[in-house]
């Protein structure tokens, strides 16, 4: 029947297409891109939460820096009346006593939370620095994808033309009643409707042929048929 020997070639062809239709439909869609900018919108959002933690600490430091200071003055302002002679009551001055203690052991706990408070900064200081860089590489990748897919797009529009110009080519070479089968099993083969048969396997669903259909198949004239599958098969 006219056209069989090249029945592979166009089916390749026609393979070809469906994969750069497939691939443009994908790139179309812009799922990729939005995926490449979701994640470098998710990246700059997780920078954003670490800089506001770390701004939540320094004002957090400097309102104890600021009590400190306050403490540190009451207390040597109450330390200068106990030793500079002013208070002579021995009650008074016990009471001046554990005022300053009080204020001195205040001052302290407020210190160690102002040095828990730098360790903090400094781990989540180290963590927005990768995270900013982190944040920088992935939108340059998401700029990347975006360049690439408009790249891409005009890649497939040319393969797509000249797949499309060869199969124009070929498809008058094919008798229309084997044209018409194959278009009929490419439609209920998922896109193959011609395979090669190769050492007795369907290259279109792998199942070995049986020696006697195998023998049937080398007398029969005309369109051969994989007797599992029924797309056509080329010897």
């Amino acid at each position: 029947m006219q056209g069989m020997d090249r029945l592979l070639e166009l089916q390749e062809v026609d393979s070809a297409v469906e994969r750069l239709m497939a691939r443009e439909r994908a790139l179309g869609s812009g799922q990729e891109l939005a995926a490449a900018r979701a994640e470098a919108d998710a990246a700059e959002a997780a920078l954003g939460e670490l800089r506001l933690s770390i701004d939540a600490l320094a004002r957090d430091q400097q309102r104890l820096e600021h009590e400190i200071d306050s403490l540190a003055q009451k207390a040597a302002a109450e330390e200068k009346r106990l030793y500079d002679g002013s208070v002579a009551n021995a009650k008074e001055l016990g009471s001046l006593q554990h005022e300053v203690e009080n204020l001195n052991r205040r001052r302290s706990d407020r210190e160690d939370e102002v040095l828990a408070i730098l360790e903090e900064r400094e781990e989540l200081e180290t963590r927005a620095s990768e995270q900013e860089a982190a944040a920088t590489s992935v939108r340059a990748r998401a700029g990347e994808v975006a360049v690439g897919v408009t790249d891409e797009l005009a890649r497939i529009a040319e393969d797509l033309g000249r797949k499309v110009s060869l199969r124009g080519s070929l498809v008058p070479l094919f008798d229309p009643e084997l044209l018409e089968l194959y278009e009929e099993m490419r439609a209920q083969k998922k896109g193959v409707g011609a395979a090669a048969l190769v050492e007795g396997v369907c290259q279109g669903c792998h199942e070995k042929l049986s020696a006697m259909e195998l023998d049937k198949l080398k007398r029969t004239e005309g369109v051969k048929r994989c007797e599992y599958c029924r797309r056509i098969l080329v010897l």
